[in-house]
């Protein structure tokens, strides 16, 4: 690699997480002053109670922290480093893909931005209805995989296949991988700093598969890691800030503008292994419950409830969580090289 590449995807990862942790001290309390506290789940962990009130929003942190960040770096590649983020060899559909990921993941941070919003205002742990939320979501997924097919940006790597040329196939595959994985990460943001551990050990797999890729989404993936290495210092258990909804749709729409930059976006069911067992969970749980008429699979779903409930704390589900995202990411590299 590049020694360039390398240093500049370096300092972007220091830069997000110093805008970050700066960001948070100084939100933090505003959130606070506003009331935008989260409101508990009834059917909760009774113990999660003592979070109510805890401000919510908090992706808003990292989401800046991020975009700072990626701007900036891009904006030094361009103008005065021998590496470019986006150079003239890149093909209309390299561009494209780089900064419609950008807006796809604020497209749904957007979505979680105001799904909190409602929440907060009306202080009820219901913000958009599932069919507005869901509406919203495919009509982003669909624009983006739109782009992509019309420009020409629809190859993708399968693994143990090779890459495959997906045409119009791309469009109802993105969406449904967009839509599916960013609503498993909503999921997985339960307890206090899972959602953020697990999606920068998920993030630092993705820079580094990104070796062989273009500097652009290096360094979109190192601001990511950074933002959200500068959020955790804020987030860990006890939590001063939730990142909401709209900190968990945007962890996964930008998992998916990278993943799908790299054209390989069946990697994140592996790589987003605790994301798809969540999503799982409270599918299994949810049949199980009707088929047997009100007998459960787990004590409580999503899983890490589950954990929750037969005693572990919250750091060592989040321990444990990043040390299989660990494995998962492993087997992506032996995957791939």
């Amino acid at each position: 690699m590049d020694i360039t590449v390398a240093v500049t995807w370096v300092v972007t990862a220091l830069v997000a997480f110093f805008v970050a942790e700066r960001l948070g001290k100084k939100l933090i309390p505003v959130l606070h002053r506003l009331k935008f506290g989260q409101t508990i789940r009834e059917e909760g962990p009774a113990w999660h109670k003592s979070k109510q009130g805890t401000p919510t929003m908090g992706g808003i942190i990292f989401i800046a922290a991020m975009l700072i960040a990626a701007v900036l770096a891009i904006l030094v590649s361009q103008f005065f480093l021998p590496v470019k983020a986006v150079t003239a060899a890149h093909s209309l559909g390299d561009v494209t893909k780089l900064f419609s990921g950008l807006i796809l993941a604020v497209g749904f941070g957007a979505i979680g931005f105001l799904d909190d919003f409602i929440k907060v205002v009306r202080k009820r742990n219901l913000g958009l209805t599932s069919r507005q939320k869901m509406a919203a979501q495919l009509l982003v997924s669909a624009a983006y995989a739109v782009t992509m097919y019309l420009t020409d940006a629809t190859r993708l790597y399968v693994p143990f296949y090779g890459y495959w040329e997906a045409g119009l196939w791309f469009i109802p595959i993105a969406m449904f991988i967009i839509v599916a994985m960013t609503n498993a990460t909503n999921l997985t943001d339960g307890i206090d700093g899972l959602c953020a551990s697990v999606s920068l050990v998920a993030f630092l797999f993705l820079l580094v598969l990104c070796g062989t890729a273009t500097m652009g989404y290096g360094i979109i993936t190192s601001a990511m890691a950074g933002a959200l290495a500068g959020f955790l210092v804020w987030n860990f258990h006890p939590a001063r800030v939730f990142m909401g909804d709209t900190g968990s749709l945007f962890i996964g729409g930008a998992l998916c503008a990278v993943a799908f930059g790299l054209e390989q976006p069946f990697l994140l069911a592996l790589l987003g292994i605790v994301y798809v067992a969540e999503t799982l969970s409270v599918m299994l749980q949810v049949s199980y419950f009707k088929l047997t008429h009100g007998k459960r699979l787990f004590k409580m779903s999503p899983l890490h409830h589950h954990f929750e409930m037969s005693g572990w704390s919250e750091n060592t589900i989040v321990v444990v969580f990043c040390l299989i995202t660990v494995v998962a990411g492993a087997l992506c590299l032996v995957l791939v090289w």
